[in-house]
């Protein structure tokens, strides 16, 4: 994200002596992107970040392919992913492909007894259901329904759930993810025309420090395989930081819709981007106001990117049948449009109250066994008339 934050304390210069009070050293920690070339920060710890004590084991969490090379549309009901007490064993990939894995997850509990850190991806987790609070290295993050939290790869947090009720959409990017480019200048501020601004991100607070030894265990993915790694000191020992790389909280309700006269192309909703998916934000809004507008979406062809809808809440104008928590998936090479009766319905009416979030990739995408368990396998004939 192009915005600069400072949270604890610093030195002066980077790269140079910064004492504590008796006199010993802070370590110095460049968490960076994209090699050197990408968006870092500079951490300030109370401990080497370095001490590792033990590799005490690891499993593997690689999604298993149900529909390798997909043509069909599906629609899965994501409510049916049953509750689970861990936050980890709680995620379930459903698509995935060399870019990006897309979970659902639903955690009755905090990450109690460990941290985690996730190596490969960068985390973009949409808060569906229940609140709390993210605690990272970087300070902490309070959450609610409608909240996207964009976790930085390799950040080590925990996350703090309110109450046992809690449904996540989780993506996981293998490139980094950005605000959009179309909605930046050349100096990467949000443009006027942009549907949010810096003034709704949610930067961290509440920094915590702690100086302890022990023994700190750090659930750490890294290709599809998640390894306990045991560390001497503790991971939230951060004094201080300054710089570009850091989790952030933005709610869905806070993206102001970009409407027109006639029906505006689905780039208008973007949120975030990739070099390899864009995701968008479908909120309360507006129709048309053409006197001869169809306020429902035209037909199109997904001819290079598969479309996944998460449906949220509201009224969902274009789909027949559809339900918060469901997911369409409209894969690359064949057309979709509104389901029988839905654009003879949108004439005339004059606001959605819909809210759901899209992804669009641009490598088709796998189904796994996951997805397979809460299918719908008729969904790709509800077009028939």
């Amino acid at each position: 994200m192009p915005f600069y934050h400072q949270l604890g304390q610093i030195p002066p210069k980077r790269h140079t002596i910064f004492k504590k009070p008796d006199g010993s050293l802070y370590y110095e920690e460049l968490f960076g992107t994209v090699g050197f070339d990408g968006m870092y920060s500079n951490l300030y710890h109370h401990h080497r970040p370095t001490q590792l004590k033990e590799i005490a084991s690891k499993h593997s969490v690689a999604p298993k392919i149900a529909r390798a090379n997909n043509i069909q549309p599906y629609r899965l009901r994501g409510f049916e992913v049953a509750p689970e007490n861990d936050f980890l064993q709680s995620r379930k990939i459903i698509l995935t492909n060399a870019d990006c894995n897309i979970a659902l997850a639903a955690p009755k509990h905090a990450t109690k007894d460990y941290f985690y850190k996730n190596t490969d991806s960068d985390e973009l987790i949409f808060i569906h259901r229940g609140s709390g609070k993210l605690r990272t290295m970087f300070g902490n993050l309070t959450f609610s329904y409608g909240d996207y939290l964009l976790i930085p790869r390799g950040t080590i947090y925990k996350i703090e759930f309110d109450t046992e009720d809690n449904r996540l959409f989780i993506v996981e990017s293998h490139r980094p993810i950005y605000t959009p480019k179309r909605y930046r200048n050349w100096f990467g501020q949000l443009l006027e025309h942009s549907p949010y601004c810096e003034r709704d991100i949610r930067k961290p607070s509440e920094l915590e420090s702690h100086d302890e030894k022990g023994s700190f265990l750090i659930k750490t993915k890294k290709q599809n395989d998640i390894f306990d790694l045991v560390y001497a000191t503790h991971p939230f020992d951060v004094i201080g930081y300054d710089g570009y790389n850091f989790p952030y909280a933005f709610s869905i309700h806070n993206f102001e819709p970009i409407t027109g006269r006639i029906h505006q192309p689905p780039p208008v909703h973007q949120t975030f981007e990739t070099d390899a998916f864009v995701v968008c934000s479908f909120v309360p809004r507006l129709y048309d106001y053409h006197p001869q507008s169809i306020p429902a979406p035209y037909n199109h062809s997904n001819i290079d990117s598969d479309e996944v809808l998460y449906y949220v809440d509201g009224d969902f104008m274009s789909r027949n049948d559809i339900a918060a928590g469901h997911i369409s998936l409209h894969p690359a090479g064949i057309p979709h449009g509104p389901h029988p009766g839905a654009v003879e319905r949108s004439i005339g009416k004059q606001k959605t109250d819909e809210l759901a979030v899209m992804v669009d990739t641009f490598k088709p995408l796998q189904l796994t066994e996951e997805a397979m368990k809460i299918a719908d396998e008729t969904y790709m004939r509800s077009w028939l008339e």
